[in-house]
C-alpha cells in the first residue's frame, strides 16, 4: 500500500501532536473510567461502561490517526509570494466583500478559522494565480487583491 504524503503547516503539525500528546494523557483517566464503571455489575445495561467504552476507542481511533499523519507529513513552506502556493495567505475581493484564506492541504482545513483546502473549489480556483489577477468563481468576478 503506497503512503499519500499529506500537507501540513508548521503551525498544524504543532496542533496535531498537541493533540496527540493530550490524547495520550487521557488514555488512564478513560482506563480509570472504564474500571470504576466495571465495577458497577452487569455490563450489559451498563451506561457509564458503553460511554467510557465508545471514548476509549473514539481516543484510540485518533491518536492512530494523527500518528499516520504525521508519519507521512510533509511541512508546507510558503515560498515566494509571488504566486499562490500552499501555506500563503491570500486576500480576495469577492464582489466588494473583502476575505482572507491561508491556504493549507486538506488535512488542516477549516474554513470556520479561514484555512481552506487546496482543493476546495475555491482553493482550486486561486491556486497559481498572481497578485492583482481577476477571476470568475461561481459565476461572479473575483479579485486577488494581495498574497501574504
Amino acid at each position: 500500500m503506497i503512503k499519500k504524503s499529506v500537507s501540513l503547516t508548521a503551525e498544524g503539525k504543532k496542533e496535531l501532536e498537541q493533540e496527540l500528546e493530550d490524547l495520550i494523557k487521557s488514555r488512564p483517566e478513560i482506563a480509570e473510567r472504564i474500571a470504576t464503571a466495571r465495577a458497577f455489575g452487569d455490563l450489559s445495561e451498563n451506561e457509564e461502561y458503553s460511554s467510557a467504552r465508545n471514548e476509549q476507542k473514539l481516543a484510540e481511533s485518533r491518536i492512530l490517526e494523527i500518528q499516520e499523519i504525521l508519519k507521512n507529513a510533509k511541512i508546507i513552506r510558503a515560498g515566494k509570494k509571488d504566486s499562490v502556493t500552499l501555506g500563503v495567505t491570500v486576500v480576495l475581493d469577492m464582489g466588494g466583500r473583502m476575505v482572507e484564506y491561508t491556504l493549507v492541504g486538506p488535512t488542516e482545513a477549516n474554513p470556520l478559522e479561514g484555512k481552506i483546502s487546496n482543493e476546495s473549489p475555491i482553493g482550486k480556483a486561486v491556486f497559481g494565480r498572481k497578485a492583482s489577477e481577476e477571476f470568475d468563481f461561481n459565476g461572479k468576478k473575483v479579485k486577488l487583491v494581495e498574497i501574504k
